[in-house]
């Protein structure tokens, strides 16, 4: 059923996404002007230019991930001792670290060097990673063999780091992560991932019986400046499919039970 739900969404997904719906609407209205249709194209064409001018002007995305980023307070004060830290993939791209054989990391880059920064204020707390790949096509390239290389790089130990990497998603992270550790209830211990995506991860760790204290990095909103214009329409539709899909899928895991809140505070 798991591998159901990961094949079906990644589909859906590129079908559905403000980007391909543009796409979309543009190719249809085109469509219809060769067939005549001069009225319908007129209001699909329409449609698409208002779409694409609000997205060029306006910081949509960002409006989208402040509520997400802001849910959960940046340099959290944590306890003097914990019992580990876990880090979600996400920030490497195993592809391209494959064929250029070196790490290529990403703008989500912030959890790796977070994770290192308290790997080494807590000698002690096992440190985990879990992330495998996202991708249908490459699942051969897996983003914790080249975070294991990474992370010993930059002068982590070996034996301190458990890998898990078969995880495709924030579900199987927690999933398989439970599995791998197997926490008791009284111990502490600290997630890392990106902000807009902590609240989908402490959704459904908590959904596990496994509560952590959310450390979230890679903050993309600018609370103070979202009321502005600027002229960037490839990076506003980035930035506004990336963050409504995070908030696609926070509704997702709600509904079909992966979570038990759509903006969890931490487990009930």
């Amino acid at each position: 059923m798991n591998t159901v739900f990961f094949y079906l969404s990644k589909i859906l997904w590129t079908l559905l996404s403000p980007a391909s719906f543009l796409f979309l609407l543009l190719i249809a209205g085109i469509a219809l002007l060769f067939l005549n249709k001069i009225h319908a194209a007129r209001i699909l064409l329409g449609s698409a230019a208002v779409l694409m001018t609000l997205v060029t002007f306006l910081p949509l995305g960002k409006w989208l991930v402040t509520p997400l980023e802001a849910h959960f307070p940046a340099n959290p004060t944590l306890p003097e001792s914990i019992d580990g830290i876990i880090m979600l993939g996400g920030a490497i791209d195993p592809v391209n670290s494959y064929i250029w054989d070196q790490p290529q990391l990403g703008s989500a880059a912030d959890r790796y060097t977070a994770f290192i920064a308290l790997a080494r204020t807590y000698p002690d707390a096992r440190l985990v990673f879990t992330g495998g790949s996202g991708s249908i096509i490459d699942q051969e390239f897996r983003e914790a063999d080249i975070a294991l290389y990474f992370l010993e790089s930059m002068g982590i130990e070996r034996r301190r780091l458990e890998v898990e990497r078969d995880a495709r998603n924030t579900f199987e992270n927690a999933v398989n992560s439970e599995a791998l550790i197997n926490p008791t209830v009284n111990e502490q211990w600290v997630l890392i991932t990106s902000a807009a995506h902590m609240p989908r991860s402490v959704g459904t760790f908590c959904k596990q019986g496994w509560p952590v204290i959310p450390y979230p990095v890679d903050h993309e909103s600018s609370p103070g400046r979202q009321i502005r214009i600027q002229f960037d329409f490839a990076g506003n539709l980035d930035s506004f499919n990336t963050h409504i899909r995070e908030w696609l899928g926070l509704l997702v895991y709600y509904f079909i039970g992966r979570t038990d809140q759509i903006l969890p505070d931490g487990c009930l």
